[in-house]
């Protein structure tokens, strides 16, 4: 990297220095190869926007691009970090929508592990006051495939029932806070006791253990004999199976990840029998190529977040030094809500 150097857009800037220190992964062998280092500010491009960060989310696409198994694949070094929330430092010269020190909040592809990430307009929105800096560093990648899901997809109407898959998780934990406020029913589904009575915390209108004996007839119980109309999946593998039973008629199933780590195998004879319709979702891709759906959802996203809709639960905290330690009680599903990074 480059160092930053003092130009004509000083007006624009607080507090900046040319180094900053940034936890880098420098091997793809896991968490355990991310170390702290300072590293040398690049220069602006005219559409960039450099923030102070106060607070980093862990995601678990960040713990999968430290191993090289995610659909994005740095090669190394690099810095891990897709989601910041924090104070602008320095705009470039062709922003007009944000200034020095204003609070903001949103995402980066690479960077937030670090004192200093740069990010586009695209990319934040400002931080409520409803909000935490921890807070709004893990509400923006949540929320938004949440509503990308349940309102784009999904399509969920009041009275609906949803069943979420890892529903403890980040994403999961944020679809079932969304769910409730669209009015439908929710049942969540998590590993352990304490993450069940997260859940219930959270709103979860019922909440079942995944090794619950008979737990599809004890989901379908809980919708009256109906089934669930819509299921959204950030697991995948077995229970994903498991999870195509519950449907009702003509019922929905939402692909939003893997976390297990395993692919499942829909069968189409079941689908064609109960007429249930299988969708994947992609949030930041869909907006990408569907400019006018990624304002829409912006906008709605900027509402959400200004009523403190899908508030984050943070069960971890690690300073920057640690960050190696955010991810990995993420693979070892220690985390119930969101785990952060605060530099």
């Amino acid at each position: 990297m480059r160092r930053w150097r003092h130009g004509p857009r000083d007006h624009h800037r607080t507090h900046l220095t040319g180094t900053y220190r940034a936890a880098v992964c420098t091997a793809l062998d896991g968490p355990t190869a991310i170390e702290c280092r300072m590293l040398e500010a690049p220069p602006l491009g005219p559409n960039d926007i450099r923030i102070a960060v106060r607070a980093a989310g862990a995601n678990f696409p960040d713990l999968l691009m430290t191993r090289g198994g995610y659909q994005f694949r740095p090669d190394p070094p690099f810095v891990p970090g897709m989601e910041v929330a924090g104070d602008v430092l320095e705009v470039g010269s062709a922003i007009t929508a944000f200034k020095a020190g204003d609070r903001v909040m949103g995402q980066c592809r690479l960077g937030g592990f670090a004192e200093q990430a740069i990010v586009t307009t695209e990319g934040i929105m400002p931080l409520p006051p409803a909000l935490t800096y921890e807070e709004g560093a893990a509400w923006f990648v949540a929320a938004t495939t949440a509503w990308h899901a349940l309102n784009d997809k999904g399509q969920v109407k009041p009275g609906e029932t949803l069943l979420v898959l890892g529903a403890s998780g980040g994403v999961g934990m944020a679809a079932v806070q969304l769910g409730k406020h669209m009015g439908a029913k929710v049942i969540g589904l998590a590993s352990n006791d304490d993450k069940v009575a997260a859940l219930l915390k959270a709103g979860a209108d019922h909440a079942f253990r995944n090794d619950t004996p008979d737990l599809v007839d004890a989901i379908k119980a809980a919708t009256g004999g109906k089934g669930v109309d819509i299921v959204y999946d950030p697991v995948g593998g077995p229970l994903a199976i498991t999870a195509t039973r519950t449907l009702g008629w003509g019922g929905r199933f939402l692909i939003v990840g893997f976390a297990s780590g395993e692919i499942p195998k829909f069968p189409a004879n079941h689908a064609l029998i109960k007429s249930y319709t299988i969708m994947g979702l992609r949030a930041g891709e869909s907006a990408r190529r569907d400019p006018e759906l990624g304002r829409r959802n912006r906008a709605a996203l900027v509402d959400l977040a200004n009523k403190g809709v899908m508030r984050p639960m943070i069960s971890h905290r690690f300073p920057l030094e640690q960050a190696g330690d955010a991810l990995r009680v993420l693979e070892n599903r220690e985390v119930i809500g969101r785990a952060v990074v605060t530099p």
